[in-house]
């Protein structure tokens, strides 16, 4: 489906961005910050300044709390958010916190920046439905993205989710463009094979995947089924060049994470005390510590029985707590994956409730109430052969990520969602 995008999805962009301003600048202000948003936040200040990658105050001094590295790609946008509003005389001089307060300039700035991420998304929402299922499948996808109400308070956070949403769909986008980009092969020679076009593409595709990764970890289970997927389809020297460029993306920052850390952190030092939220005794199967008060407890106390540690050493205790667990307990540790698939797709984990009743019902009813048709047009899509099945791969990483690790919402919206929306816009498209 080479068709351009109708005139329609851009005026879909336009509201999207609009109905994220909205939210963003006239309904979510003076909000407390989550840790999250405090700890990136606090990265970015002083990339910004010139510090690099730490949990330094204004005078110098090791930030108080409990603190683990973090992708880098996030904080360098926020970075570059924070630059620029210091260049157009934005009040961000001292950075985007002053004292524990978040300065309330710098954070429109940021949720201007990423409710535009979030009209780009909505932009890619529609062209993979319309490379799926047609024009008119692009124009309903492009309109529920615009107004899927998860996708529109996101870009109001300071959270990686919608720049990772971006990125990730872009590599979706840009390697199904190179999967569909091939020749016919003379009279004798077997098979098809790729347009050399095509290898630019699977290189570009491989490069928004490295930065994915980059974002968010979690893109890592995307390159391990999207590899041997172009390898099966495409042949060896497309999947070498997607995976080689992958490797290039991020090959530096694991050098220099490697570097600073005196051992080998090939992303962030994150991963640990997430893998060991999700694989422990006390695990519910969804949430993390914040939704498990008992979990919580028992990770103050491994971290008492360790003082002094960096974020990177504690790392590997936290793994290999987590790999004794599952080695000691197999047959529960079986029936919590079981869990973790059910609330990965159920949304009525205990993280769910955190939230006010008014965000819950409405983030609920939203992903509900497109479930039923994006099964359906999936199942049609399987029949018409037109599955694309670069960003159901993205989709299904994103769902094996949280059986491995664990599941919550913040981590289904920014992949699942969209697919979701692309499978039920291509229902109404396929329609007899």
């Amino acid at each position: 489906m080479d068709r351009p995008v109708p005139r329609v999805v851009w005026l879909a962009v336009a509201i999207g961005v609009i109905a994220r301003l909205v939210f963003g600048l006239g309904y979510w202000v003076d909000k407390p910050l989550t840790h999250d948003e405090r700890e990136y936040l606090l990265l970015a200040r002083n990339v910004a300044s010139g510090r690099g990658f730490v949990y330094l105050l204004p005078d110098g001094s090791q930030a108080p709390g409990e603190h683990f590295g973090r992708a880098p790609f996030y904080p360098l946008f926020l970075a570059g958010v924070i630059r620029v509003s210091q260049a157009a005389g934005i009040d961000a001089a001292a950075g985007p916190l002053e004292g524990d307060v978040a300065r309330p300039a710098v954070l429109r700035a940021i949720r201007t920046s990423q409710a535009a991420l979030g009209g780009l998304l909505v932009w890619l929402v529609g062209w993979m439905a319309g490379r799926a299922a047609g024009s008119r499948a692009a124009a309903t996808a492009a309109w529920l993205a615009a107004l899927y109400p998860p996708l529109v308070w996101t870009p109001a956070y300071v959270f990686s989710e919608t720049l990772y949403a971006v990125v990730a769909l872009g590599c979706a986008a840009v390697l199904n463009m190179a999967a569909h980009r091939i020749v016919t092969p003379a009279e004798g020679d077997r098979g098809r094979v790729p347009d050399r076009g095509s290898v630019w593409l699977y290189a570009a595709s491989g490069i928004l995947a490295g930065l994915a990764v980059l974002t968010r970890p979690a893109m890592l289970f995307f390159l391990v089924l999207a590899g041997p997927w172009v390898w099966w389809t495409r042949g060896v020297r497309p999947a070498a060049v997607f995976a080689i460029a992958a490797v290039l993306a991020v090959a530096p920052w694991s050098v220099y994470n490697t570097r600073t850390a005196g051992r080998f952190v090939p992303i962030a030092s994150e991963g640990g005390i997430t893998f060991w939220t999700g694989n422990h005794a006390m695990a519910i199967g969804e949430g993390d510590l914040a939704a498990n008060p008992d979990l919580k407890r028992a990770n103050l106390e491994l971290r008492a029985r360790h003082p002094g540690l960096s974020p990177e050493q504690l790392e590997s205790i936290y793994y290999r707590e987590a790999w004794r667990f599952i080695r000691d307990h197999p047959v529960w540790w079986a029936w919590l994956l079981v869990r973790k698939l059910f609330y990965t797709i159920v949304p009525i984990g205990p993280s769910y409730r955190l939230h006010s009743r008014l965000y819950l019902w409405s983030s609920v009813a939203s992903y509900l109430g497109v479930l039923p048709f994006a099964l359906a047009g999936f199942a049609r899509l399987v029949r018409t052969r037109r599955v694309p099945m670069s960003l159901l791969l993205l989709a299904a990483g994103s769902v094996l990520a949280s059986v491995v690790f664990l599941p919550q919402e913040r981590f289904r919206i920014p992949v699942v969602d969209p697919a979701l929306l692309v499978m039920a816009a291509s229902l109404r498209a396929l329609r007899p």
